[in-house]
């Protein structure tokens, strides 16, 4: 990477390049895009710049129907030492052999290469995440895992792994460069910009996408179906797995063999799963106590709680909480500098902004 700035922090510019694909989701890309810009306005300084790519530089159609033209060609990625492929509808479809060798030759060249939506099809497609977690829109994760069974498929609303990075859809490419951008600058930033785009809190990658039971089965397993919306229905008093098998007409066996087969864990393992899942969103959400929160989702005790907390997701429950709370607070603001009236950059734009420069960049060594 060629940077011509290097902010107070002491780490150059950082260029990121995002490949648009026909039928990309719009939401995705500015869910990507506007932390970089809302970095550089916070900071006061070029933090990021970015560039839009397409094969040949032609316009390319969001799946809203929205055109967009490409800052440049995509033989011209020069600018940018990450490149990001923007995927949507139908990728399978979009991905073509000049997108493979394109995105292998960025990979020769030891770039840092990522996918929001559905992007990392065309990562995987390229054989560039054998061996890599990846995440994909919940829509793809099936096709994805057969179609390639080396890559590590996750459920996570994103992925960091090395020198790859990849995300679901929506907004979930806003917590993958959030996160980054606190890796990259500090906490501090990156929390200044999720309360500037009135972002309840910054996801992390424990947070996994909401994949709805019927996409996973089809419309089989009905049986199954409605034991999970039981268990969902009964967080606060779990049923006992005997009453749930005979509310459906299964022996516990069968229940049993039912998870196993189309869930890959045991049915205990899937309700405690649930309930934890229910705890950490009040954990971060709400100011109710660990008694309180062991209650209502049914665990017998504080102390169990927090061992099956801790087990599950790697970390305590208080320190959870800390951390959250942490992310929620203000941002220390600066004096604003005076707003340029020659916006000939991104950088130059943000200045007239009034939040301009008022998160204070610490220099580091």
């Amino acid at each position: 990477m060629s940077s011509r700035s290097t902010p107070l922090d002491g780490k150059p510019t950082q260029c990121v390049g995002f490949l648009l694909l026909d039928q990309f989701t719009l939401i995705s890309l500015a869910s990507a895009v506007e932390p970089l810009r809302m970095a550089n306005q916070l900071s006061g300084q070029e933090l990021y710049r970015w560039h839009t790519f397409s094969s040949g530089g032609q316009p390319v159609w969001a799946s809203d129907g929205v055109p967009i033209t490409p800052d440049a060609s995509w033989d011209k990625p020069g600018v940018a030492d990450t490149v990001i492929v923007c995927g949507g509808v139908g990728i399978q479809s979009v991905v073509t052999r000049e997108h493979i060798t394109w995105l292998k030759a960025l990979a020769r060249q030891s770039r840092r290469l990522g996918g929001i939506c559905t992007g990392s099809w065309a990562l995987a497609k390229a054989g560039l995440l054998d061996g890599y977690e990846c995440s994909v829109h919940w829509e793809f994760l099936a096709a994805m895992q057969e179609a390639f069974p080396r890559v590590s498929m996750s459920a996570s609303l994103f992925t960091l792994d090395r020198n790859r990075f990849t995300s679901s859809g929506g907004t979930a490419p806003m917590d993958m460069m959030l996160h980054l951008i606190g890796r990259d600058h500090g906490r501090e930033l990156s929390a200044a910009i999720s309360e500037m785009f009135v972002y309840e809190r910054i996801r992390n990658e424990q947070d996994h996408q909401r994949v709805p039971l019927k996409h996973v089965l089809g419309t089989h397993q009905p049986k199954l179906q409605e034991i999970v919306a039981l268990m969902e229905a009964n967080l606060e008093e779990p049923i006992d797995l005997d009453n749930l098998a005979e509310y459906v007409d299964l022996s516990r066996r069968q229940l049993e063999r039912l998870f196993q087969k189309y869930l890959n864990c045991t049915p205990s393992r899937y309700y405690l799963r649930l309930r934890l899942i229910r705890a950490r969103q009040l954990l971060k959400q709400t100011s109710m106590s660990l008694i309180e929160l062991a209650t209502v989702c049914g665990f017998v005790s504080t102390p169990h709680f927090s061992k099956c907390y801790r087990e599950h997701f790697g970390v305590p429950p208080s320190d959870e909480r800390a951390g959250s709370e942490m992310s929620r607070r203000p941002a220390v603001l600066a004096i604003a500098q005076p707003a340029s009236t020659r916006p000939l950059s991104a950088l130059e734009q943000a200045r007239n902004e009034s939040t301009f420069a008022s998160v204070r960049m610490s220099e580091r060594t």
